[in-house]
């Protein structure tokens, strides 16, 4: 069974998410995990000013938490009614990244979906000041849809890379799996002037290919410095439903990440962003 973790500020960009979630996995056997982090509303609430105070606040507060994660989860039932699917309700005192990393070792979750923005939804930025935090910090694949984006199965996935670095089975698994179910072409896209010809960028790449077995693969080649900009180009010029890319030293999605403030942040993904975490997990 496929768990899926699915923050949610109760924003209509956290359900298009959530929706979104539904439908991609709709041949799947999945578990929901609905979380809500509330531990931010208490600590700005300006009334408090006594430990009383903030735990009635804290109980009010996750009564009210529990109370909306009820809504969603009927209403979800209520659009899809997908037997495959069943869903779990978690509303938690704590940090957003804390409480994602910590169900996702309990749960030995597979995946977790969000919005790229919530309910402030600054159009601004391309990514939330939430959903950066999850995308740079939690041990787990993290799919970021953005707002306001109609699902479309995964017909053609974009995957930036350059071929040099030892990607995990178990994040490659969950990318492989959805290109299956929707009979997927996978397209790699390599952005250099110089060709992928070293022994480790060959061996990667073999590598990739074997765990993307059954699957439509081809291998493109740009010479473009201004890796946002050849992204983007790409997904319009190739209608691209899906974009993979990994979050690990050295790759193109840790340039963006690693930007010094979130409103410098060059990427505005139009379509769904699937970020694999190219590290250890401490679950199994």
């Amino acid at each position: 069974m496929r768990k899926i973790i699915l923050p949610t500020d109760f924003s209509e960009n956290a359900y298009n998410a959530l929706r979104y979630a539904c439908q991609l996995f709709k041949y799947e056997k999945s578990e929901l995990i609905l979380l809500h982090a509330y531990a931010e509303k208490v600590y700005t609430d300006e009334n408090l000013v006594s430990n009383e105070l903030i735990d009635e606040l804290k109980a009010v507060t996750k009564k009210k938490a529990e109370k909306e994660l009820t809504e969603i989860s009927s209403k979800i039932h209520d659009e899809f009614c997908n037997p495959r699917h069943s869903i779990k309700l978690v509303a938690a005192f704590g940090d957003l990244v804390d409480e994602v990393n910590s169900l996702v070792n309990s749960e030995n979750a597979d995946l977790v979906v969000m919005g790229t923005r919530g309910f402030t939804n600054n159009s601004k930025l391309g990514i939330g000041s939430n959903t950066l935090l999850v995308l740079k910090y939690v041990q787990c694949p993290v799919l970021a849809i953005p707002a306001n984006f109609k699902y479309q199965d995964p017909q053609n996935i974009l995957f930036p890379t350059n071929f040099l670095i030892p990607y995990q089975k178990r994040e490659l698994k969950v990318v492989g799996e959805i290109a299956r179910d929707f009979n997927s072409k996978i397209h790699f896209l390599y952005l250099s002037k110089h060709k992928a010809t070293s022994a480790r960028q060959k061996d990667n790449l073999e590598f990739l290919k074997q765990q993307f077995y059954n699957i439509i693969i081809e291998v493109h080649q740009l010479d473009e410095s201004k890796k946002e900009k050849a992204i983007e180009d790409f997904i319009t010029a190739n209608e691209i439903d899906l974009l993979v890319m990994v979050n690990s030293r050295h790759t193109y999605l840790e340039d963006m990440l690693l930007t010094s403030t979130i409103d410098k942040v060059g990427l505005h993904p139009k379509v769904p962003l699937l970020a694999l975490q190219n590290f250890n997990r401490e679950c199994t």
